[in-house]
């Protein structure tokens, strides 16, 4: 008599297959991870995915490489939903061959991409491995992989986030790089070579940690966001996901009366700008991006009365809110994104202009500069501008000036208009007057008066009665303001295409 509770053979086969790639059935491994400091990548793929959501595909996969053996063959993927929102996960491991890129797994992850883009999926990476896996990848009649071109086609179309826990280098830097978003700990490691190949090309040994920290790549801009943990990894992760969701319900909103004493009686005081941005964001929604490199911006992501919005910011902090070659880069960057996928773009402007100088002039900003510009005259998103203090020069122009069309331009009281610094600009219009003075202090003071009558002649309500604003506003107002023009500008037409590519930095 048949024993109903007994397996046919090849269903107990796949049960245990399947039950072997787990955590629970390698606790070797998981030590190996754990004596590391860090998450296994199921543990990982647990914590980011909605409970019960995740389908792994391709969770039987070995190595091509006879003799070997490895759980999935070192890469956790699938589709599963991540606060509701569908997603494509890839996630390697390093307890697999240190989270080795192989023949196989390239193939598993070139068939998540190509799922992302048919299905149009963001896609989320956990890239923690040492490149390839050379001896493996000459066993296969393919030695070259689509992967990277692949995930490269996704740029524009889904939002792609990595996350850095521990090191990445060569293939999975590459990956990295080509994230719209990147998410690292602070005691990883990144490169686009490790440490065998480094020696190979420079004859000197270094560690992982000494040829990419977090430290170095969080200063040049590669690191968006830098964590503590794994933990705090998923957490803005997810957090970012969220904004694609443009329209949730109303948060809190912070006391607006703040606004009113934000920016200092005395024009010479800085003010960090930080504090403009998540007052005027519900309560908790800002996440601020690239925060460690170009830092006189400010670009985030927030919500206001629950709508999506990116925010771009001089900075009075550095620079006095002049904007250098980092600066623009990262804002650039920023708008792109943001105009990709339809996210309204609030302008904060208070700049002197662009940054001047032979030191400048070295690093191209006439081409970086250009960036913001060519980047906001093509973006279709609103963009909604309010000049905090200082628009003077080129550097107002291109921060969401009228003839860059704003759905509203707006000035608080302290907003301060010019062509030019004024200064600079009584240097040119009295030079003849200036030159006749008698002596350095009466010129220094002939100067001081005739700066301060041009300032007179352009604070914001004199401004503003010339229409180069659409109106001075109380800066309490200014959040009820950007909520309501929000209103009046109709959602994105449904897309099944890409509107733009958006360019890795």
């Amino acid at each position: 008599m048949k024993d109903e509770a007994a397996l046919r053979p090849d269903l107990e086969l796949l049960l245990e297959r399947q039950a072997a790639r787990l955590d629970a059935a390698r606790p070797e491994a998981v030590a190996r991870q754990q004596k590391r400091g860090r998450w296994t990548t199921r543990a990982a793929v647990a914590a980011i995915a909605d409970a019960e959501t995740f389908v792994e595909y391709g969770g039987l996969v070995r190595p091509a490489t006879p003799g070997m053996k490895g759980a999935a063959d070192g890469l956790v993927m699938g589709t599963a939903k991540v606060g509701g929102r569908p997603v494509d996960l890839v996630f390697y491991d390093y307890t697999v061959y240190a989270g080795t890129q192989s023949a196989m797994n390239h193939a598993k992850i070139t068939r998540m991409f190509e799922h992302a883009e048919k299905h149009r999926l963001p896609v989320i990476c956990w890239l923690d491995g040492g490149g390839a896996r050379p001896h493996d990848m000459h066993v296969t009649a393919r030695p070259s992989t689509p992967t990277f071109v692949v995930f490269a086609r996704l740029s524009g179309l889904v939002p792609t986030i990595g996350i850095a826990p521990g090191r990445a280098f060569a293939g999975h830097a590459n990956l990295a790089g080509l994230c719209d978003l990147l998410i690292a700990t602070e005691d990883s490691a990144m490169g686009m070579a490790g440490p065998p190949l480094v020696e190979a090309a420079l004859g000197k040994k270094y560690t992982p940690e000494e040829i990419g920290p977090a430290s170095v790549h969080w200063a040049s801009g590669v690191i968006d966001i830098l964590v503590g943990n794994e933990e705090e990894a998923i957490a803005a992760a997810k957090k970012y996901l969220g904004y694609f969701d443009l329209q949730r319900q109303p948060g809190e909103a912070p006391d607006q009366t703040i606004l009113r004493d934000i920016v200092p009686e005395n024009p010479r005081r800085a003010y960090n700008v930080r504090s403009v941005v998540n007052t005027l964001c519900d309560r908790d929604s800002v996440l601020e991006v690239k925060a460690g490199y170009g830092k006189a911006a400010v670009t985030a992501f927030g919500r206001i009365a629950g709508r999506t919005v990116g925010v771009i910011a001089n900075q009075p902090m550095y620079l006095a809110g002049a904007m250098d070659t980092p600066a623009c880069l990262k804002m650039a960057h920023f708008i792109q994104v943001c105009d990709a996928f339809d996210v309204p773009l609030v302008v904060l402007c208070d700049t002197p202009g662009l940054m001047v100088g032979p030191e400048v002039e070295k690093t191209g900003l006439m081409r970086h500069s250009a960036r913001v510009l060519t980047a906001l005259a093509n973006a279709t998103v609103p963009v909604l501008t309010v000049v905090l203090r200082k628009a003077y020069g080129l550097g107002y122009y291109i921060m969401g000036s009228r003839p860059l069309d704003p759905a509203i331009l707006v000035a608080w009281p302290t907003a301060e208009f010019g062509g030019m610094g004024l200064e600079g600009a009584v240097n040119i219009i009295y030079a003849k007057e200036l030159e006749a003075a008698p002596t350095p202090d009466e010129r220094a003071r002939l100067h001081a008066e005739l700066t301060a009558e041009l300032k007179r002649s352009n604070t914001a309500v004199e401004s503003g009665a010339k229409f180069l604003y659409d109106d001075v506003i109380d800066p309490a107002a200014t959040r009820d303001i950007l909520v309501k023009t929000l209103e009046t500008v109709p959602p994105p037409a449904p897309r099944t295409t890409r509107k733009r590519i958006i360019e890795p930095f």
